[in-house]
């Protein structure tokens, strides 16, 4: 991975309690010959929606976070042939399966897929002008999405932009299901975050400009589309310093 190592920065990763991200790496570390199952008939509408939705890419220098099958991380490559593509997932299973499959279909891509905490990016600052990322929120505790929001910011350059797919909550029933789910295997499931996420990304400096609902086989997403504000104060937060934001209880 020797040409992208103008990113990197190698930062000495911070003492983060694991909480649930460990039972969440080992879930996903066995469901990776399988997880594409889900993908295809749950996600790949919101991955089309959301990458017709960032516009175009080609030439830039793009990252996902928590790739999962890497259905959109190949998406994202197609799309960026002539920039330089990056993908993450804490699941070292999922990280390899994106990585494999991704050099199958794009061998003279300038892409790499790692295991990585996304809590800690071992990026420089200002490095990516797109990040992407698809079902992540749901599985982190409160501080953990603030701390990996943060971080989607820090490495975000100025008027980049960033791309996410949310478990919608716009279906009573799917709600009602899915907390039951999340109750049985939160480390798989997590829950439902979507109508707190818009304020979470403007205490971090970001703006959501579009949006779009889909639905598929029942399962609703949204798609949000995010740019970051200009801010001398604190990646985004005045003095530094963010707003208290308090997850919606049951939510």
């Amino acid at each position: 991975m020797s040409e992208f190592n103008w990113t990197l920065a190698y930062r000495q990763a911070d003492s983060l309690p694991n909480t649930i991200a460990e039972r969440t790496r080992w879930i996903y570390d066995r469901v990776s010959a399988v997880y594409p199952l889900s993908t295809m008939f749950f996600h790949s509408r919101a991955h089309r929606t959301l990458l017709a939705e960032t516009g175009a890419i080609d030439g830039m220098q793009v990252l996902e976070v928590a790739t999962g099958s890497g259905e959109m991380f190949r998406r994202l490559i197609g799309a960026n042939s002539r920039g330089a593509t990056f993908g993450l997932d804490l699941s070292p299973n999922m990280a390899a399966r994106t990585q494999r499959e991704a050099r199958k279909k794009h061998p003279q891509s300038r892409a790499h897929c790692q295991a990585v905490d996304v809590r800690n990016l071992p990026f420089r600052n200002r490095s990516f002008d797109l990040l992407v990322c698809c079902y992540l929120l749901e599985l982190l505790g409160a501080d953990d999405i603030r701390l990996t929001l943060r971080e989607f910011t820090r490495v975000l350059r100025d008027d980049g932009t960033v791309s996410m797919v949310l478990i919608g909550q716009n279906s009573p029933f799917f709600n009602r299901l899915y907390k039951i789910c999340g109750g049985a295997v939160p480390a798989f499931w997590g829950r439902q975050v979507d109508r707190d996420v818009p304020d979470l990304l403007r205490s971090v400096g970001l703006e959501v400009v579009r949006e779009r609902v889909v639905r598929q086989t029942g399962y609703p997403s949204r798609v949000l589309i995010a740019r970051k504000v200009r801010d001398e104060g604190g990646l985004g937060s005045r003095n530094g310093r963010h707003p208290a934001i308090a997850l919606a209880p049951g939510s």
